[in-house]
């Protein structure tokens, strides 16, 4: 057997971060739109030139690529106080979206703005943000989330994050970028595999499997501070970490008995406990959206299922019953509904059931689905798949109409986890 060359894994500095995020910079292609669109005019804010972000522009991309909205190119609007509605209801807008931006003596930026309704001739709502120059972005990403929930009673999530793995050759990268793909950060590097990353429900850490050691390894890595802590380096394979909704705990798949197991650790490390015993294979295990039970794949019936058992253990209940392979089970933030890989006529999708039902939709065309992950509103799904035979991210609408692809301009990029909402 070839020698294998040292493993050269790399915590990187602030200052290479943002010189290596240029070159890993995520494309997105949107396809498909909502059903019932909501017209809203979007004006260039006053004064934001002065911004290191057009910030009117980051709106109208984020509510674009929602597929929930048409929007209206309204131009600058500079008397935010004076918005003729009637002119605007006219024209086909039932929401207008102005604001202003001034630079204050502390070099911050104060960013206001308006959502005024022409329908009822009113204003909707109202944000007032001071933001630092690298922070004006997201105050654009949050005005977003505001209208997104203002006019469709849903929470936004143009402010999250998420996270992945690119690969080029035998270099591996665990990359951090805003829900839209800009502002790539890079988190770890590494000549050896990682794979299933998770976001903490903080969204300060993030919980991975390196084989920087020449074995699967679960670590735990804080994105401000980049400590690392170990959480399970036990015999065998340690493998797909998932943290629980208080983020105390971290349930993770272990084959120090022999089979692989369903076990609970600390999620500052140590205090392991199994939780599942079976003579069969049981791995992937996620979370209740209550965090009193864990769903997880197993073999145990003959071919993998989804089953759910307690959180302290016990009998488990299968949860998936339409086909013979079902693998990769993440549970919504409401709990109500449960995306899964499933093996259909040779193909893996991506499919997504609801539990109360336990009826399912399809929600890809694509052969070779990967590692769902839901957004924190629990109206999309982000996950792996294939697009010119190379490995890339795509994003798709629980009712299956919005759909975006994610791409690099090199490499293959894998392993998708949606963060929660940035505070």
């Amino acid at each position: 057997m070839r020698t294998m060359k040292k493993l050269d894994t790399v915590l990187l500095s602030a200052g290479l971060l943002a010189a290596l995020s240029a070159q890993a910079q995520l494309r997105v292609e949107i396809s498909g739109v909502g059903s019932n669109q909501i017209p809203v005019a979007v004006a260039a804010f006053a004064d934001e030139s002065v911004s290191p972000t057009q910030i009117s522009k980051v709106i109208k991309t984020d509510l674009e690529r929602s597929g929930a909205f048409k929007v209206i190119d309204a131009g600058t609007i500079t008397d935010v106080n004076n918005v003729d509605l009637s002119a605007w209801k006219s024209k086909g807008a039932d929401a207008v979206v102005v604001g202003t931006v001034q630079k204050t003596a502390d070099g911050s930026f104060a960013v206001r703005y308006k959502l005024m309704s022409t329908v009822q001739n009113s204003k909707l709502s109202q944000l007032d943000q001071q933001a630092a120059p690298q922070f004006t972005r997201l105050a654009g990403h949050k005005i977003a989330d505001d209208v997104y929930e203002k006019l469709t009673g849903v929470r936004g999530i143009f402010a999250t994050r998420i996270a992945y793995v690119t690969q080029q050759g035998r270099s591996y990268r665990l990359e951090v970028a805003d829900a839209d793909g800009e502002n790539v950060q890079l988190a770890l590097s590494s000549n050896e595999p990682i794979i299933s990353p998770s976001w903490s429900p903080d969204g300060t850490k993030v919980a991975y499997v390196s084989f920087e050691q020449k074995k699967p390894v679960i670590y735990v890595q804080n994105l401000v501070t980049r400590q690392r802590t170990v959480i399970a380096n036990e015999r065998g394979s340690n493998s797909a970490p998932a943290w629980s909704p208080d983020g105390s705990k971290i349930a993770v798949a272990l084959s120090k008995t022999g089979n692989t197991q369903i076990y609970v650790a600390n999620a500052t490390g140590g205090g392991l406990r199994r939780v599942s015993n079976s003579t069969g294979i049981d791995t992937e295990p996620q979370f209740s959206a209550d965090g009193q039970s864990i769903y997880f794949t197993s073999d145990r019936s003959g071919g993998p299922q989804i089953y759910r058992m307690s959180v302290n253990g016990g009998d488990a209940q299968r949860v998936t019953f339409s086909g013979s392979y079902n693998i990769s089970p993440r549970v919504s933030s409401d709990g109500k509904s449960l995306a899964y890989i499933s093996r259909r006529s040779g193909n893996f999708q991506l499919y997504v059931m609801d539990l109360a039902s336990g009826q399912e939709q399809r929600l890809s065309d694509n052969t070779n689905d990967q590692a769902p992950s839901f957004a924190p509103n629990g109206k999309y799904i982000l996950y792996s798949t294939e697009s010119g035979g190379r490995k890339a991210l795509a994003v798709v609408s629980v009712d299956g109409r919005v759909k975006q692809r994610l791409t690099i301009q090199a490499g293959a990029i894998k392993e998708p986890t949606w963060g929660p909402f940035m505070k």
